[in-house]
């Protein structure tokens, strides 16, 4: 009979080796930028809430939160130096405006790491307590971790819809617009050939 300890450790083991692809799955993109010297159009967003997500996870394998929590240190820990890593190169050779927007995600998120030990070492006294908070708030931070790629997609749909919606009233009211009349042709003025030396005369005066 397999124990349940026994099958926790087995699926925690599968899970790591998941997640250490999950977080392999960057390497094709700062090969790119390696290369190219330059972090183009990528985004750091999403390593920047996959080091928190692991921040945050390490917190909950710590033995004062979470005891008997080994296989949650190492991935996460893994993960940390990974995407600290990712983050180096990015910061490396991105433009000195974004480097400075990494720098205050980076410092907020440190801080707010630091509030929720300190909040939970200090208002939780149980490790089921702590257990509790730091576990909900790793499901959080988790969920923004999988859907932080979308902050690259959002403003492009958005645009995309504007300018469908654009179209659509373009095509709406395009009959409906009164048109420019054509203009006429201008004529000038005609003289007609005169005997009279008087007019001759008097020609020659307006011009």
């Amino acid at each position: 009979m397999i124990s349940t300890d026994s099958i926790r450790t087995v699926v925690g083991i599968i899970g790591n080796v998941i997640s250490f692809g999950l977080f392999l799955s960057p390497l094709p993109t700062y090969v790119t930028i390696v290369k190219k010297r330059a972090v183009e159009q990528f985004s750091p967003i999403p390593y920047l809430a996959t080091l928190l997500n692991c921040m945050m996870w390490i917190v909950y394998g710590l033995p004062i939160v979470h005891p008997n929590s080994v296989l949650v240190l190492t991935i996460n820990g893994v993960g940390f130096f990974m995407e600290a890593l990712y983050l180096a190169i990015f910061f490396t050779f991105a433009p000195r405006s974004l480097r400075l927007k990494i720098v205050g995600i980076l410092a907020g998120e440190l801080v707010f790491v630091g509030a929720v030990m300190g909040g939970v070492l200090g208002g939780a006294h149980t490790h089921d307590k702590r257990t509790e908070i730091v576990g909900i708030l790793c499901v959080i931070f988790g969920t923004a971790m999988y859907a932080s790629p979308l902050s690259v997609m959002i403003p492009n749909g958005l645009g995309a819809l504007l300018s469908a919606a654009q179209l659509i009233l373009y095509c709406i009211y395009y009959r409906t617009t009164p048109k420019d009349e054509p203009k006429q042709n201008l004529e000038l003025p005609q003289i007609a050939p005169s005997n009279d030396p008087d007019s001759l005369r008097s020609v020659a005066i307006r011009k």
